[in-house]
């Protein structure tokens, strides 16, 4: 294996290791019902919640969820593209923006396909929009910190 090649497998590896967990999550592991299995008994315990309470504060975890896993996905992603087509000259581009923006739309749009299939899963267009502006959001924050840097 050559040395190139050993850098690009290591530069993509977190990316690839975060789809892994995305794809995880998609399964019936990921269902509201199972994730409420696990975050009801806490969140009565510590804060004594009702089980309708909890229903909200679920849901709205559940989609803070989205925000931060492709938040952190298009984060990765930018930086895979990066490495992949460097640039000695800058820090940011719009091209690796572009493609990592357009890669975690991908994602999105498999994911909430893939969803679509399973009865404990329901696979909405309102999460592709969702998962869509925190990798835009990710894009804006790296563009913000990475050209500041210059």
């Amino acid at each position: 294996m050559t040395s190139s090649t050993k850098r690009i497998l290591r530069v993509w590896f977190p990316s690839v290791t975060w789809l892994a967990v995305i794809v995880l999550e998609s399964t019936n592991l990921g269902s509201s019902e199972h994730t409420g299995r696990i975050l009801y008994p806490i969140f009565h315990f510590v804060f004594g919640m009702d089980l309708a309470s909890f229903a909200a504060w679920h849901a709205l975890l559940r989609k803070f969820g989205h925000i931060v896993g492709y938040f952190i996905l298009s984060v990765l992603l930018f930086r895979s593209w990066r490495a992949t087509f460097p640039r000695l000259s800058t820090r940011w581009c719009l091209q690796w923006a572009t493609l990592a923006l357009l890669s975690t739309l991908l994602v999105a749009m498999l994911d909430e396909w893939h969803q679509r299939f399973l009865r404990s899963r329901t696979g909405t267009f309102r999460d592709v929009i969702l998962d869509s502006i925190a990798g835009l959001v990710a894009q804006i924050a790296l563009v913000a910190i990475l050209r500041k840097a210059q």
